[in-house]
């Protein structure tokens, strides 16, 4: 009799402990469902490319502009390229806190990647150049880049490789005379409009189980809940606007530098722009230290507890600092094999 009782409310306890963990699952899934649809309203997956109407992508292009990208003899010195500041294996960023020009020349900011770069609103931090293709173009004759005394002395320089003049003339058939500074910046601007990096974050998106630990889950709420979305917003995870450092508290509080950078005040002389930056790009950041235009932080713990205090006034607690940073590490995407592979550049001979 006893035992026939024990079975019964075993048999009870059990079916009960089958029902709430069903029920238990059923609300997680519908939770993360529409975690899942917040997040592809405000941040949303990768596009495959970053196409622009003005600069198509063609393959001839973006051969030509991978090897220009790893180009140096377009430099006053022969040892500044794209790659220089932009290293692929670093994620395409150098990993110092200014990076470094011709002749040991100091740049004004901390290099931003150019991964998922060319659908920003524009490049470096204060947005003084407009597009890829501009920044590549501008770099030739930048004082703390490539330092080139004028676009027609590069231009002497990439004409006097044979197999140069051939690889213009391919990806600019119906120009007269293809090797210009212009095509130059075409074709680099069309080699880093394929530099997309699809991350774990991406396939959370589409749906795929276990794309995101439970942590990293935890993190994208958070991320969304605490306002960091309201600026990092787009598939890129931020690029689309810009915003004052330092919101709620001045930011040299906080760093290491201790120094005031008036931002894109210096490009636009507005007084409203004072202290103003771009929004950076958040895709790969846990790959790409230090952090912040000036390159003064170090840890990405560090810099998520900072935004916190500066830009949405408050102190979060460090196990929620925790899991943005898991979240953030979620955005690492991998880089495709044939980006890695690097060019051989041409011979005079």
């Amino acid at each position: 009799m006893i035992t026939t009782i024990f079975r019964k409310d075993r048999a009870r306890f059990l079916a009960a402990a089958i029902i709430l963990f069903a029920v238990s699952v059923s609300a997680f899934a519908a939770g993360e469902e529409e975690l899942i649809r917040r997040a592809s309203q405000i941040l949303g997956p990768l596009p495959s490319s970053m196409p622009s109407a003005e600069n198509p992508i063609t393959p001839e292009k973006v051969r030509l502009g991978k090897m220009l990208f790893y180009e140096p003899r377009v430099s006053i010195d022969g040892t500044v390229s794209c790659s220089k500041c932009h290293p692929l294996a670093l994620y395409a960023a150098d990993g110092l806190r200014k990076s470094v020009g011709h002749n040991c020349a100091e740049n004004p900011r901390n290099d931003p990647t150019v991964f998922n770069a060319a659908s920003q609103i524009s490049e470096h931090w204060v947005g003084n150049r407009t597009s890829v293709e501009d920044q590549a173009k501008q770099a030739v004759i930048g004082p703390p880049a490539f330092g080139m005394p004028s676009y027609e002395s590069a231009e002497k320089v990439l004409r006097s490789y044979g197999e140069y003049r051939d690889l213009f003339k391919a990806a600019f058939p119906s120009d007269p005379e293809p090797v210009t500074i212009d095509n130059f910046a075409k074709a680099i601007g069309a080699f880093e409009r394929t530099l997309v990096t699809p991350a774990p974050f991406d396939a959370f998106l589409r749906g795929e189980k276990g794309a995101l630990t439970a942590q990293q889950i935890r993190g994208l709420s958070a991320f969304m809940d605490q306002g960091c979305a309201g600026c990092h917003s787009s598939p890129f995870i931020g690029g689309q606007i810009y915003q004052k450092f330092g919101l709620f508290e001045p930011y040299e509080k906080y760093t290491k530098s201790g120094k005031v950078d008036d931002g894109r005040f210096v490009v636009t002389k507005k007084e409203a722009d004072r202290r103003v930056f771009k929004v950076p790009v958040l895709r790969n950041v846990a790959m790409t230290p230090p952090y912040f235009h000036d390159g003064s932080v170090d840890k990405l713990s560090d810099a998520v507890w900072i935004m916190g205090k500066l830009q949405v006034g408050k102190d979060l607690p460090q196990e929620q600092v925790g899991d943005i940073v898991a979240f953030l590490r979620a955005l690492t995407g991998r880089i495709p094999d044939d980006v890695m592979i690097v060019p051989v550049l041409p011979s005079l001979e």
